[in-house]
């Protein structure tokens, strides 16, 4: 990193931090925490470790990374400008050469069993036979993410070095490459050249869950990067020099994995998408590497709940690969197996879906339905219908919460068990939010409305955890009675892990047999008096799901007070959508408008022709006339099931649909086909 009296960071860093629009942000940040000292706190702390790990750089311009470690109080700081390192060094560790005297190192003081570490970066001087010291160039603490909890005891006399002898490998061994695929740890050293002369070296921590780091064919290493402090210390440096030096600690042996290599970053892949957490990944290519059994005095005991939170929150190679399986199949009706059946309420019974075709979930988006199909005994065949996931798409899970109903709700809550196999489609919907807006959000639920707002509320809550920037939500939820209502515990337990950032507001028209602030805390219903009457003044985003009426009421009033129409936001359940009155908006294209004469009508595929005539409803209704049966679901614009590809023409809506499609699709349960007037054709062309 750059000296604190300009920029707090070089080219590489900042040319990260643009990419991410946080430049601004970390600019600031960066002067007012990268210190040219050690702060007190860091004196003390440095004192009381029993390792630290050093990044160095040698002869030929290779970076190490390697641990030094002795009785505590081998680290002391005299000043706040200078740490002694008493530590004889191993003149068979490779990190060594890289610890002359002027040379710059990078430190990392880390404490395991509290999570705690810092940072530190300088110069070598005073470099003798009993360690070395540092002058400071920059101090700055790190978060505690990704570490797992362990604790430390010497096995040895710290002082005395490893009597087995280093191996050096020209690739990697088979007991190597099970060290790193097993790893949930490792330390990485990077560095760059300045155009003052000066040398900036660093050395960082990853963490994950045990295997996180992938061994190619060819010995390489894939390693996903999470989100992190978004100093980019590492990968600044990378983008700037590629070479790179990483070590793996075998915590029960004492045994030390040095390699030495090049690095690069992918910011595009379809493997960031499919690995759960990870916002680009890196590769690693060991030119050298050296394995040293038993080089460090110490053993680590993985503490009970020892995993870092972070890192539980992450997925895995496994999972990524099932995921990209599984998006191959994203268009395939697939078979999956009920998992779970829960009563959330007397109404209101969750099912759980796992794969049964050996592929993984398909990632949703918060908020998103599950088209499935099922066969009620009262059907001749096959009903689709769309149910909204109540869970995250972290949660790895398929989950859909149904009402009891209708004819396939109905059937779903009397005859599905556990075990039965029910089909489904890849989830889909464009009723979604952004965790990462600042804009607070309001999310307004009633009755079976809760699930998408549940769903959204899980991923505002995962991605602000795992971002460290929750962003502030307020949920609404109202129910007919306390036994109707559903979800209230488990959305007071994701709430209570927000750190205050999420606010809780249980509403009841009925009250019989529930007690004031314990079991509710508004009777009546949610409307614009109540919120106005809770709702800190501020610029919101509302999202709203439940009865057309309650729907169309909150909307109509939230537009009187003068609420963008674009700022609320509502899922539509069936024909009966929102009518919006939206914002006047100039230099919008006309929409189509539906044709007054005859239109013939060809289903390409099924080499079926038809011919439209006005009044004589949607193109779906005149495909079902002709023996055909298009897949469907909503049958009123809202949910997509029907979106099908115009071959030629154009198709109108008398009604516009809550579902955007492309102009070259059309949603059938609810199109015409379009006047010549307004871009239709003499004949319109389906891909049905």
């Amino acid at each position: 990193m750059a000296s604190a009296v300009k920029s707090p960071w070089h080219s590489g860093e900042l040319q990260m931090q643009r990419e991410l629009g946080v430049a601004n942000k970390m600019d600031e940040l960066g002067r007012r925490v990268i210190r040219d000292h050690l702060p007190d706190q860091h004196r003390a702390f440095f004192a009381q470790l029993p390792f630290v790990v050093v990044g160095a750089v040698d002869s030929q311009g290779d970076p190490w990374a390697t641990l030094l470690a002795q009785t505590p109080g081998f680290m002391q700081a005299s000043t706040d400008k200078l740490l002694r390192i008493d530590s004889p060094l191993d003149p068979l560790d490779p990190a060594t050469s890289g610890l002359a005297d002027g040379g710059s190192v990078g430190l990392l003081g880390m404490e395991p069993a509290t999570r705690r570490r810092n940072r530190m970066n300088g110069t070598i001087s005073d470099n003798n036979a009993s360690g070395f010291s540092v002058n400071v160039v920059q101090s700055f603490g790190n978060c505690p993410q990704y570490i797992q909890a362990r604790d430390f005891q010497f096995v040895r006399d710290p002082a005395s070095l490893p009597e087995a002898s280093p191996l050096r490998m020209e690739r990697l061994s088979d007991d190597v490459r099970e060290l790193v695929a097993n790893a949930d740890t490792f330390f990485v050293a990077s560095y760059v050249d300045n155009s003052d002369g000066r040398r900036e070296v660093d050395v960082s921590h990853r963490g994950g869950r045990a295997g996180f780091v992938r061994i190619e064919e060819d010995g390489s290493l894939t390693v996903p990067d999470f989100a992190g402090n978004l100093f980019f210390a590492t990968l600044g440096n990378i983008l700037i020099n590629p070479r790179a030096g990483l070590a793996f600690v075998d915590f029960e042996t004492g045994d030390l994995l040095q390699l030495s290599g090049r690095a690069k970053i992918i910011t595009e892949s379809p493997e960031i998408a499919a690995f759960q957490g990870a916002e680009r990944l890196w590769t690693f290519a060991p030119e050298r590497i050296v394995y040293r059994p038993g080089a460090i005095p110490l053993r680590w005991t993985f503490q009970a709940n020892g995993w870092s939170p972070n890192s539980l929150m992450t997925g895995s190679w496994e999972q990524a690969a099932e995921r990209l399986k599984a998006s191959a199949l994203k268009e395939r009706w697939r078979k999956f197996k009920v998992a779970k059946i829960l009563d959330e309420s007397s109404v209101i019974r969750s099912f759980h879906f796992e794969p049964i075709d050996g592929a993984g979930l398909i990632p949703h988006l918060a908020g998103q339905h599950l088209p499935i199909r099922v066969t009620p005994a009262a059907c001749e065949k096959p009903a689709i219908r769309t149910y909204t996931l109540s869970c995250a798409p972290a949660d790895g899970i398929y989950r859909i919460s149904v009402k009891r109903e209708g004819l396939v709700s109905s059937h779903l809550h009397d005859n599905l068990r556990v075990g039965d196999i029910i089909e489904a489609r890849a989830p889909a919907g464009q009723f979604t939010i952004d965790a990462f807006e600042r804009r607070p959000a309001v999310l307004l639920a009633a009755g079976v409305g809760v699930t998408p707002m549940l769903a959204m509320l899980r991923h505002v809550v995962y991605e602000g955890l795992r971002t460290r920037r929750v962003r502030p939500t307020w949920f609404f939820l109202s129910a007919r009675s306390i036994g109707e209502r559903a979800f209230a515990k488990e959305i007071e337990r994701v709430s209570a892990s927000a750190n205050g950032l999420i606010r809780f507001v249980r509403v009841l028209s009925n009250t019989d047999g529930a007690r004031e602030c314990k079991d509710y805390d508004e009777a009546g219903r949610i409307d614009v008096d109540l919120l106005c009457r809770t709702l800190p003044f501020n610029d919101y985003d509302f999202y709203m799901c439940g009865p057309p009426a309650f729907m169309q009421s909150v909307y109509d009033d939230l537009r009187a007070l003068n609420v963008a129409d674009g700022r609320i936001h509502a899922e539509a359940f069936g024909p009966a959508s929102l009518k919006r009155h939206g914002d006047v908006v100039e230099d919008v294209a006309p929409a189509r408008i539906p044709s007054d004469t005859a239109t013939p009508v060809m289903f390409v595929k099924s080499g079926k022709e038809a011919r439209w005539v006005p009044d004589g409803g949607s193109l779906l209704d005149l495909a079902e006339a002709r023996g055909l049966s298009p897949e469907s679901g909503c049958r009123g614009g809202t949910c997509g099931t029907c979106r099908t590809h115009v071959v030629e023409g154009a198709v109108a809506y008398v009604t516009p649909p809550d579902f955007k499609v492309a102009d070259d699709e059309a949603l059938i349960c609810c199109a015409v086909p379009a006047n010549r007037e307004s871009g239709g054709g003499p004949r319109l062309l389906l891909d049905i």
